[in-house]
């Protein structure tokens, strides 16, 4: 018999594996602490987490993070699984049905979530559900060795420095567009620690920033002042995050497809886009 109930009292090591049997058929496995880290940056709250279960088998599950997206209070979707098993059951629509009237009386005022462009069956699930697409994404991976930047005879060079989340948020202006949850200021600061903030200065100004999280090689924010583009200042920073950096590959993930800049630029380092998201919202 299957029953819904809240995460508050289910402990890690349950909530794991099963993160770990619904997403086996995926390309990228995370480790348990790669999965902690995840929900810590996104807001992970267990009490407002959801899931099946089959007996004591936790069989489906949506894990919730909790913020503030454009001023409201919001449930993000940090992970949405069902094991293969228990797969066309209609159990993820089940669980976030049962999970409304519990975000709403914790005064969420809406829900957030990403979905692979080419996961069409997901994509019609949450549109039944309410979800509208409010933006599309793009997501890029490169090896370093494939990375211009990281060419002999780059010739790009600036004043790198150590920079604070606040020097950082003085300076949102830099960006064309507001990042997604998981790289916006929030969740940066949740997961501080992770990342390295860097500032590049022309003549003590600081004209570009980059946010890195050196184990997993993630871009999360990387911006340059309007009037300061096309001299190098963004191939200054990524050569600098490469040097930093302590995995393999580069990846950038939910720049917005509108942002031909980002885009460009990318390509021109020959970091090349791996696939394309919709962020879709619905109002609770």
């Amino acid at each position: 018999m299957i029953t819904i109930k809240s995460l508050l009292d289910v402990d890690f090591d349950t909530i794991y594996e099963a993160f770990k049997l619904a997403f086996s058929d995926y390309e990228i496995q995370l480790e348990k602490y790669e999965l902690q880290n995840m929900l810590q940056r996104r807001g992970f709250v267990a009490e407002l987490s959801f899931g099946a279960f089959d007996n004591n088998q936790l069989v489906a599950f949506t894990l919730n993070g909790i913020g503030c997206h454009k001023n409201v209070k919001t449930a993000y979707d940090t992970g949405t699984g069902t094991i293969e098993a228990f797969r066309g059951r209609g159990l993820a629509s089940q669980v976030f049905e049962y999970s409304l009237p519990y975000l709403k009386r914790a005064g969420v005022k809406c829900y957030l979530l990403e979905a692979l462009q080419h996961n069409t069956k997901a994509i019609s699930v949450y549109s039944k559900l309410g979800f509208e697409v409010v933006r599309e994404f793009a997501y890029f991976v490169q090896d370093l060795e494939h990375i211009k930047a990281n060419e002999e005879g780059s010739s790009a060079v600036c004043d790198i420095k150590v920079i604070s989340l606040s020097e950082c948020q003085s300076a949102k202006h830099f960006f064309d567009f507001e990042p997604s949850w998981q790289n916006g200021f929030e969740s940066i600061g949740r997961s501080i620690n992770s990342f390295q903030l860097w500032g590049a200065f022309e003549n003590k100004q600081l004209v570009g920033l980059m946010v890195f999280e050196p184990t997993s090689g993630d871009v999360t924010q990387l911006a340059v002042d309007k009037a300061h583009r096309r001299k190098g200042v963004a191939t200054c920073l990524l050569k600098h995050a490469i040097s930093q950096g302590k995995h393999p590959s580069i990846k950038i993930i939910n720049t917005n497809l509108e942002c031909e800049a980002i885009t460009q630029f990318l390509k021109a380092q020959g970091i090349t886009m791996s696939g394309k998201q919709f962020e879709m919202v619905k109002e609770l």
